[in-house]
């Protein structure tokens, strides 16, 4: 197609940008067909900002118009696989924020929908955009580093203050958002772990659940990943540190990685460890290393932008997508074997994850979720809508 009609689902935080940034021509070959959301608020918010531009009350009246070729979905998390189904049963191609959903039995049926469909299936993972994960990814795939021993990840510059929270009724609970910490912050690092890293066999966690606030979900974990291969893995994260870090440690045969402040240092040995240990013959004796700082750019990539141009390319010319939307999974499994190891105080089998048995145990979360409209903190536009992000 010449042209490619953006819809836009959920006219808020995320959606508003994403409308401005078609709107103002930054994704060649994309023009904003129209805006959806529930609430006559935002819809009139639409109207103003954006003039000419058909804007809808709901999903079905939008995806019968006829108005749009494919559809951006920036809602809560649980109406992202049933919003994505209802858009390929129109013929809509579909591009849908992270997460993909909220547990992985829902994500693996939208995939099904869309593999069906034949249709384009993207997702927003707009960190796989950025320089020093694409390098990284690079260095892993091409055996520059050998074997990966050991991989470190600390996050934990999320912090959220109570007043987040209490900023929208469908935030931090299981029954409207799904999760905490690892459904709303990190499915970005999720992802770019299993991208950059494949996914671990199994997963052993500590979770804690309103540990720093008046929460019933996550906002401090601890995990523990394992790999077939004897690579391990350790993630770390929290809404509850300030500042916080961001640090990422690859040990591998080849030296050290140490990705911070969107840099890249590489302690690199002259030999590979494993090499130098046959041959080795000194008590203390240790391979020689260079520290080395591996160019990159460092701007972050084009991120939103990036991901909305590459699926323009996918629809004009049939290139493959730089995040495909059914490689959406991979990361929320990892995130829900982090809730299940935590729920039930043993490994979590990644590689045959039990997902009815997780979805039954969210149940369990979800029918004992405390809602409480928190009148005296709600923002203007955070209600559990197609309207925020």
């Amino acid at each position: 197609m010449d042209t490619i009609r953006m819809g836009i689902i959920g006219f808020g935080n995320m959606g508003t940008g994403h409308c401005k940034n078609i709107f103002d021509g930054k994704i060649p070959g994309m023009v904003l067909g129209g805006i959806c959301d529930i609430l006559e608020e935002r819809r009139e918010a639409a109207r103003a900002a954006y003039p000419g531009v058909p804007v809808y009350a709901s999903a079905a009246e939008f995806y019968e118009s006829g108005s749009v070729d494919a559809v951006e979905i920036a809602v809560p998390h649980y109406d992202h696989p049933s919003l994505a189904i209802d858009a390929f049963a129109h013929g809509i191609h579909v591009l849908v924020e992270k997460p993909a959903g909220v547990y992985t039995k829902q994500v693996l049926e939208m995939n099904e929908a869309a593999q069906k469909s034949g249709l384009v299936f993207g997702i927003m993972y707009n960190q796989r955009t950025n320089p020093v994960y694409q390098k990284i990814r690079q260095l892993v795939q091409s055996g520059e580093l050998g074997h990966i021993k050991r991989i470190n990840w600390t996050i934990t510059n999320w912090y959220r203050p109570q007043a987040y929270h209490d900023s929208g009724t469908w935030r931090s609970t299981w029954k409207t958002e799904g999760g905490g910490t690892l459904i709303n912050q990190n499915p970005h690092q999720l992802d770019l772990w299993q991208w950059m890293f494949g996914m671990p066999s199994r997963i052993m966690s500590h979770v804690s659940f309103g540990k720093y606030y008046n929460i019933e979900v996550e906002d401090d974990v601890t995990a523990y990943m394992e790999y077939d291969n004897g690579t391990t893995g350790v993630y770390i994260t929290s809404t509850g540190e300030a500042p916080g870090t961001n640090r990422l440690e690859i040990a591998c045969d080849m030296g050290q990685l140490i990705v911070e402040n969107n840099k890249i240092v590489f302690y690199r040995n002259v030999v590979s460890e494993r090499e130098f240990n046959k041959k080795n013959n000194l008590v203390f004796g240790q391979p020689e290393s260079w520290r080395c700082e591996i160019p990159v750019s460092q701007d972050g990539g084009e991120q939103h932008v990036g991901i909305f141009k590459d699926f323009a390319r996918a629809l004009q010319t049939g290139s493959p997508l730089l995040a495909p939307g059914v490689e959406g999974v991979n990361g929320l499994t990892i995130s829900n074997a982090i809730h299940y190891s935590a729920w039930t105080g043993g490994w979590a089998d990644v590689k045959n994850f039990p997902h009815e048995e997780f979805y039954e145990l969210l149940q369990e979360r979800i029918k004992a979720s405390k809602v409480v409209k928190k009148e005296a903190h709600v923002l203007a536009g955070t209600e559990n809508t197609y309207n925020n992000k």
